[in-house]
């Protein structure tokens, strides 16, 4: 099958090597650094799937119409990569692989003659050198759309990825992209302190911040409605057993996630982002909980305060001492 690409930063270069490997013709779409190094050496891929290494093809933009798409640009440039290469991919199937809520949304908008799903990834990949990635923690992923029942053509575009790396197609994936943003509330204190996710979450202080800013999520999700799918061990029932225990005892949440991390060093897509010096997801995670709360009539001052940090650090360009989490953060 042709598969193109869009965007070859940690999960689109995993992918990328692994589809190739699994015998699908791959075009991927790269900028700057990461493109030159792609045409000249291709994609080396080392760690959870062992060490690879694959040459495909890679412009600013898909050259030839896929059959099938993956939209793993950050969440803040989908919307300009997928417009981008709109003439060319709109009527395939599109899988948007991304943190955040919006994505599917705005696939969906900007290419109406698609079928467009989204793709909730657990693998922990570091990218900090063009073309290469690092795989730290294997997992499955979990495709599906809105809140209905996985269909036909969900179980088919899992097959056909499983190909390459486990996908499991799930029913109610929009709960389930709420269950993923609960998840995500890990990678803002690490990438505003400098230190990988073990190291926070090792952190008694700061263990007990990233705990209110999951709880503040879980507490805003079901103001809006929404049930929780299930994923990596959380689901419904539990998380919201979790937004009701005190922060003293919720601990033990991040604390397990810590636990099925390994010893690895797992930085967050979000910290990745300011080592290489590039604008961060935040608005798409701690910040979207700040606007689901508003849309709930509530308020989300945890969430409110780590996105204004992480901001001070990308305009910093420098991380900032624990302190400030904590001077920030009271809970």
């Amino acid at each position: 099958m042709r598969i193109g690409i869009i965007g070859a930063g940690a999960l689109g270069g995993t992918f990328a090597v692994l589809l190739s490997r699994a015998g699908h013709e791959v075009e991927v779409t790269a900028r700057g650094a990461g493109l030159e190094a792609i045409r000249v050496g291709g994609i080396r891929l080392t760690g959870g799937y062992g060490d690879l290494h694959v040459r495909v093809a890679a412009g600013t933009r898909l050259s030839v119409r896929p059959d099938l798409v993956l939209v793993c640009t950050k969440a803040q440039d989908a919307a300009a990569a997928i417009e981008g290469n709109a003439p060319l991919i709109d009527g395939a199937t599109v899988v948007v692989v991304q943190n955040g809520l919006d994505g599917v949304v705005t696939a969906e908008r900007l290419l109406p003659s698609s079928t467009c799903m989204g793709l909730l990834s657990i693998i922990a990949a570091n990218y900090t050198e063009p073309g290469s990635v690092r795989v730290t923690t294997t997992a499955a992923s979990y495709l599906g759309r809105g809140d209905g029942l996985a269909d036909a053509t969900c179980v088919r575009v899992a097959a056909i990825l499983s190909e390459a790396v486990p996908v499991i197609a799930i029913d109610g994936f929009r709960g389930a992209q709420w269950t993923k943003l609960v998840v995500n509330m890990l990678n803002a204190v690490p990438a505003i302190v400098g230190r990988s996710v073990q190291e926070v979450v090792d952190d008694r202080r700061l263990r007990r911040v990233v705990t209110a800013e999951m709880r503040e999520c879980v507490r805003v999700g079901i103001a809006r409605g929404i049930r929780f799918g299930r994923l990596q061990g959380l689901g419904n029932l539990r998380l919201r057993l979790f937004a009701r225990l005190p922060l003293v005892i919720g601990q033990v949440l991040p604390w397990l996630m810590r636990i099925r991390m390994g010893g690895n060093p797992n930085l967050g897509s979000t910290q990745q982002s300011v080592r290489r010096g590039q604008p961060t997801e935040i608005d798409h995670l701690n910040g979207v909980v700040v606007r689901e709360a508003a849309a709930a009539g509530r308020v989300a001052p945890v969430n409110r305060a780590l996105t204004a940090l992480m901001h001070e650090v990308e305009d910093r360009g420098a991380f900032l001492p624990a302190e400030r989490v904590l001077d920030a953060v009271r809970v």
